[in-house]
């Protein structure tokens, strides 16, 4: 997510934390932790690439993401602080995530958050048993997520303008091999754009494929849509997948695209009533 992104996020969600006196649970937790993820962000800046151009040349050609975890170079103290006060904020919401084991609270557990563990969240494989003592493994998964969010988030900055948005068109993110959660269709022209659940790149993908499973059959693809048709509701009959999106041609006012995420749970709730589950392919691995 861009820092300004983040910046306008923040000022949106401290106006309505004004206006209603007491926003929803999950708006105020957001609002937390995005707090969080900027000042590190802010922080960090945007790192150089220790990719070539052509090596980043070969990579997308072969359909590689452009960030593993060779080419993380990462404060690795301030991760570990970073994930100390991630989960504080998740501990703080129990009626949204459950109890926060009494383990991940102490101020030590930032070490349980090793090398190890990270690469093995970012590849897809399995965590070690030792992060995943006692802890839901979903709860987990998006303590790490977020922490490693705005890590993730300013390599992409630097990388994205390496990507030939016409020549990519696969349905994982380019910069980390993310799966995306969320997409929108251009003012200009109603192209559909992804955006990662992991670093927040946006990448052109296609109207009429399923960026899951991968089928272009017509007959397994549709949307819903709500009655100002702005919001829509792509689902998949083979792999029984959602995606939320947001149409940017019918929106008046300026949309803050991450803020989406929780203004359309209600899309999600319906998704799931039809039958149609939350996705997330394995990352594509180099």
């Amino acid at each position: 997510m861009k820092t300004d992104t983040s910046s306008k996020i923040l000022e949106k969600l401290v106006e309505i934390k004004k206006e209603e006196g007491n926003p929803p649970p999950l708006l105020e937790f957001y609002r937390e932790l995005l707090q969080i993820q900027s000042e590190v962000q802010n922080r960090i800046g945007i790192p150089e690439s220790v990719l070539s151009h052509e090596a980043i040349r070969k990579r997308l050609k072969k359909g590689l993401p452009l960030l593993g975890f060779d080419e993380l170079a990462l404060d690795w103290a301030l991760v570990r602080d970073v994930f100390v006060k991630v989960i504080a904020a998740f501990a703080r919401y129990p009626q949204l995530f459950g109890q926060t084991p009494e383990r991940l609270r102490k101020p030590e557990a930032g070490r349980l958050l090793t090398r190890k563990a990270v690469k093995a969240w970012l590849t897809g494989k399995e965590l070690p048993s030792t992060i995943l003592d006692g802890v839901s493994e979903n709860l987990i998964q998006a303590i790490i997520q977020a922490t490693l969010q705005p890590f993730l988030a300013s390599y992409a900055q630097a990388l994205i303008g390496s990507v030939k948005q016409e020549s990519w068109r696969r349905g994982y993110c380019p910069i980390c091999g993310g799966s995306p959660d969320l997409a929108f269709l251009e003012k200009e022209h109603g192209a559909r754009w992804l955006l990662c659940s992991r670093c927040d790149s946006e990448w052109l993908f296609q109207r009429l494929q399923c960026p899951y499973c991968g089928t272009q059959e017509q007959s397994a693809l549709a949307f819903f849509t709500d009655d100002k048709e702005q919001y829509r509701l792509y689902v998949c009959e083979r792999c029984k997948c959602y995606l939320k999106a947001i149409d940017l041609r019918k929106s008046e006012s300026e949309i803050l695209l991450p803020l989406e995420r929780f203004y359309t749970l209600d899309l999600d709730s319906q998704a799931k009533e039809y039958g149609y589950s939350p996705c997330q392919k394995s990352p594509a691995r180099l």
